[in-house]
């Protein structure tokens, strides 16, 4: 098949700094598949490592926070410089005033404290990946289920040498993306966010765009590779599905972020889907970001829906079924209508190679453009465009994880993943985000929408 990636491997991905301000930024290959929410359980047995803070929220509420705060444990198998092991979650969270704006002022080393429980269905999982042969050193992995993997652990994976022989990793991350190390990351996060005008756009990035409570980076949906030119851009969570831990993350140029939900973090934050979920995490805004759950056995729902090509212009379609041949003139309203495509993508269920050189079929919700808002009244579980909504529980506006229930049971992560694809807030001057307004994929850049 003709699978046109715009940039090679290497390119694909532009250099981050950290997320103490303006910089070149990167992201590599991207998150996990199809999720079981009973797939893999973590634990945080040392009650010495987390703290929850408290900050006001724009109602005047208080907002549990839940930084999971250590500054006593450190990774067995990610080293620092000295060959030391990274302290994990997050070192300090405190509220600090700069130029009269509340924050709250967050710093981490990036390493989460994640410890899964495996089970038989995650083994099976592992040693079925379609190229578990040379994915891992023994052709399948290393672990039984009841074992309890610590983050870094090797699992047999036969992994990249980047940044593992040096700080540690390997074994535990597929090969393609390298090992993550000790970022030393600082940010703030306004405690009083407040929202773009309509004719404001802040589309978000490749880089990182808010922090999970455990200090974890937090990455969009794209994975800035396309299929064509500027065109059929791949969508993280799919065309990357065989490039992530066990914690549906990985490491961009030592960052360990994720692109969707994680049961990890579910596990030590005990969001079983009993309530409302509590917050997984902060957006570059300053909204907060919640887990999956509405309320009890309640998802949030995306307000994003996938395309039918072979429906009418008017609804959104190409009039060609199952042949990807028109882009929408706005995926915000599909009023708009909608154009030829510069290059026609995949067929539906035509067989792409990703980056990894894993052979995955390109579903219909396999690229950007085969999304579009609804517009659907935004009201119980329902998100609005950014993925978020304000139902006046006293939580005031937020975001949330986003998953859908498949027929089967299993929960699957759903476009767009977080936040996004454009950000409810304005960014803060001292951001350690920014509005991505490039106009086609290059080095250090990704395409605006």
């Amino acid at each position: 098949m003709k699978n046109k990636e715009c940039l090679s491997f290497l390119l694909g991905c532009v250099v981050l700094l950290t997320l103490t301000g303006c910089g070149d930024s990167t992201s590599t290959v991207s998150s996990g598949s199809t999720i079981d929410s009973s797939s893999d359980e973590t634990s945080n047995t040392d009650d010495d490592t987390s703290s929850d803070t408290s900050v006001e929220n724009t109602d005047g509420t208080d907002t549990e926070t839940s930084w999971i705060i250590n500054n006593t444990t450190t990774s067995v198998y990610i080293l620092d410089d000295d060959g030391v092991g990274v302290v994990e979650d997050v070192q300090s969270a405190e509220n600090v005033t700069d130029d009269g704006i509340g924050y709250t002022y967050v710093l981490t080393n990036g390493i989460p404290k994640y410890e899964t429980t495996m089970t038989d269905e995650m083994v099976e999982d592992l040693d079925n990946r379609p190229k578990a042969v040379t994915d891992f050193v023994n052709g399948y992995t290393t672990v039984a289920a009841g074992d309890l993997v610590l983050f870094g652990q090797d699992i047999g994976y036969n992994s990249s040498t980047e940044n593992c022989d040096d700080t540690g990793g390997a074994g535990y991350w597929p090969p393609g993306p390298g090992c993550p190390n000790q970022q030393s990351v600082e940010a703030y996060f306004v405690d009083t966010p407040i929202d773009l005008d309509e004719s404001d756009v802040c589309e978000t990035g490749l880089d990182s765009i808010g922090l999970m409570v455990n200090g974890v980076a937090i990455f969009n949906w794209g994975d800035g590779m396309s299929y064509g030119t500027n065109q059929w851009y791949n969508l993280a969570p799919e065309a990357e599905q065989y490039d992530v831990d066990i914690c549906a993350g990985h490491a961009a140029n030592g960052l360990y972020h994720h692109h969707q939900y994680t049961s990890c973090l579910a596990e030590l934050l005990d969001d079983e889907g009993d309530q409302h979920s509590p917050i997984y995490g902060f957006a570059a805004d300053g909204y907060p970001l919640y887990g999956p759950y509405e309320s009890a056995g309640e998802l949030a729902i995306s307000g994003w829906k996938v395309r039918d090509y072979g429906a009418s212009e008017a609804e959104g379609g190409c009039e060609t079924e199952g042949e990807r041949t028109c882009v929408l003139v706005d995926e915000y309203d599909l009023e708009a209508g909608v154009m030829e495509a510069e290059e026609n993508g995949p067929d539906i269920g035509e067989e792409v190679t990703t980056l990894s050189s894993n052979i995955i079929a390109a579903d219909d919700g396999y690229y950007y453009e085969d999304y579009y808002y609804a517009g659907e009244e935004v009201t119980g579980a329902v998100l609005d465009e950014h993925n978020g909504h304000d139902t006046g529980d006293g939580k005031g506006y937020h975001y949330h994880i986003t998953l859908v229930e498949e027929v089967d049971g299993t929960l699957s992560p759903s476009f767009p993943y977080q936040m996004g694809p454009r950000f409810k807030g304005e960014l803060p001057d001292n951001s350690f985000a920014s509005c991505d307004t490039s106009s086609e994929v290059i080095m250090g850049g990704f395409p605006s929408r």
